[in-house]
């Protein structure tokens, strides 16, 4: 996902999304830096309620490093077209900020090459909480919502490959 910068509704064939079906997705969002990540939940939410989609199941979990677990709990039932990881993890002065990225950067890689569904990474990495507003619906729109349209793109993606 990277921000598109072209805020014109003139080339409206980028928003374009296909139809899937009966969609359901699963949205595991970290709970630490909430006001980041809420604003990144609903620009998700506010997509799939766009396009008609009702059928979006939101668990919570403590921080950026358990999303791993609970996108893989998610993915392992097999109710899910897609499952969205929402973090945000904000530099600090220490090497935490590295490992807790490495850590769900990895993880979403490692569940995307595994389970049957694909894994949408929705977790800003930013060095400071400006950067991290501007991509939670500010002046660089919100990933929340490009993550959302990644999410119906790769399910109707992953369905021209099920039987």
């Amino acid at each position: 996902m990277s921000t598109q910068l072209n805020h014109s509704e003139g080339n409206s064939a980028l928003h374009q999304l296909p139809h899937v079906d009966g969609l359901t997705v699963g949205i595991v969002c970290a709970e630490w830096n909430n006001q980041i990540t809420d604003a990144l939940l609903q620009g998700a939410l506010d997509v799939f309620s766009k396009e008609g989609y009702e059928d979006i199941t939101i668990a919570h979990v403590p921080g950026t490093v358990e999303l791993t677990y609970g996108a893989a709990q998610m993915a392992r039932t097999g109710r899910y077209d897609a499952v969205i990881m929402i973090g945000c993890v904000i530099r600090g002065g220490t090497p935490h900020f590295d490992y807790v990225c490495d850590n769900a950067t990895q993880g979403c890689a490692f569940l995307n090459a595994t389970q049957d569904v694909p894994v949408i990474f929705c977790v800003l990495t930013t060095d400071d909480m400006q950067q991290a507003l501007d991509r939670a619906g500010g002046a660089l729109c919100n990933k929340g919502a490009e993550a959302a349209e990644a999410a119906i793109k790769m399910a109707h993606f992953a369905s021209t490959f099920s039987k």
